[in-house]
């Protein structure tokens, strides 16, 4: 049996057996990241068809069973019937259409015990083996910690459509993006750290750059949460005028002001297509700027793709737009957002494991 000392005492960083599992541990969580992925285009597409509200309890171990007979599946149908969504959308359904709503939320719960599992459990293999540096340790508790506090942000969340209106509420679905997105860039940026070599050094303005760029492509994600939250894609379907104005008239009708970049339809859309049109042309400039100051063939790749990634994940969203939101392309507009967001890492943690040069 291993001691509970050997447990607790990770792979030295100097070891020189160290570099040999470092690999292992990137595949795992390069594995989970792409878990999350498919978490967050699930997640996407369980609020796109209205079943986000389908599961009214919070069953963390036993959940994981669904109903089985008619029996629960009409138990279930009668729990969802004293919330709102039903009784104020929802009155024409019956326990079959309530079916193909409770599969979507389902998935979208199970796939996230599923990533618990797939980290934890090789976590607990690794640590066993002493397969970790030190320094490894800290930043995986930290990672399953989030973990932990994001399943609990989802239930928050749901409660917020299970009280007087049949919606989640913008800030905790934002809020809910927001963690997913940083729990993925975490992983991302330790897994790549892994297997990426060092390079040649690169400019540090570069560098910045691509942080800055990175930093930006979060933001904007996460300005499109308050759209979703909000509904805000099925008004002023039009582009590039809304409402035939370059500012909608509606912009600033609450009080005080600051609630219109939450809460105002008009305001959030806008605010939206605004941060995606500059973060579009920043990338541009990215791309400009470093073609001549980036010479490893790698990441010249990752910046010609990231701006190919933005042309067409503008695309998308202007489609999405002026289609009026049908689930296939606004899913695939959140999965290009992710897309793009990964190929950001990417390259930004590239040019840090670069050498710096002179700006």
């Amino acid at each position: 049996m291993t001691s509970a000392a050997t447990i607790s005492s990770p792979l030295p960083a100097d070891s020189p057996s160290a570099p040999r599992h470092q690999r292992h541990i990137a595949i795992w969580l390069l594995l989970v990241c792409t878990m999350i992925f498919g978490m967050v285009i699930l997640g996407g597409v369980t609020r796109l068809t209205g079943s986000g509200l389908s599961m009214v309890s919070w069953n963390p171990i036993m959940g994981v069973i669904p109903p089985l007979s008619d029996a629960q599946w009409q138990h279930a149908f009668e729990q969802y019937q004293q919330f709102p969504e039903y009784k104020d959308k929802n009155l024409h359904m019956d326990v079959h259409q309530f079916k193909s709503i409770f599969w979507f939320e389902y998935a979208h719960r199970l796939l996230g015990r599923l990533i618990g599992v797939a980290f934890f459990v090789p976590f607990l293999y690794f640590l066993v083996r002493r397969r970790f540096s030190r320094n490894m340790v800290p930043q995986l508790v930290t990672m399953f910690l989030l973990g932990a506090f994001q399943g609990l942000l989802g239930w928050y969340m749901v409660k917020s459509g299970l009280v007087n209106q049949p919606r989640v509420s913008q800030y905790r679905l934002t809020a809910h993006l927001g963690t997913a997105l940083v729990i993925y860039a975490y992983i991302l940026w330790t897994a790549l750290g892994l297997i990426l070599p060092r390079g040649a050094a690169v400019a540090r303005g570069v560098r910045r750059y691509s942080i800055g760029l990175t930093l930006f492509i979060f933001l904007t994600a996460l300005s499109g949460g308050f759209v979703a939250g909000l509904k805000a894609g099925f008004a002023y379907n039009t582009f590039p005028l809304m409402d035939g104005h370059w500012i909608p008239s509606a912009y600033g009708v609450l009080d005080p002001k600051w609630r219109n970049l939450f809460e105002n339809i008009a305001a959030v859309q806008f605010d939206h297509r605004l941060l995606a049109t500059l973060l579009f042309f920043t990338i541009i400039g990215f791309w400009l700027y470093s073609r001549n100051k980036v010479q490893q063939p790698r990441i010249r790749v990752g910046i010609h793709l990231l701006l190919l990634m933005a042309i067409l994940q503008v695309t998308l969203g202007i489609s999405t737009l002026l289609l009026h939101v049908p689930v296939p392309l606004a899913a695939s507009h959140q999965a290009g957002a992710l897309t793009l967001f990964t190929i950001a890492i990417y390259v930004a943690r590239s040019l840090h494991l670069a050498g710096r040069a002179p700006s």
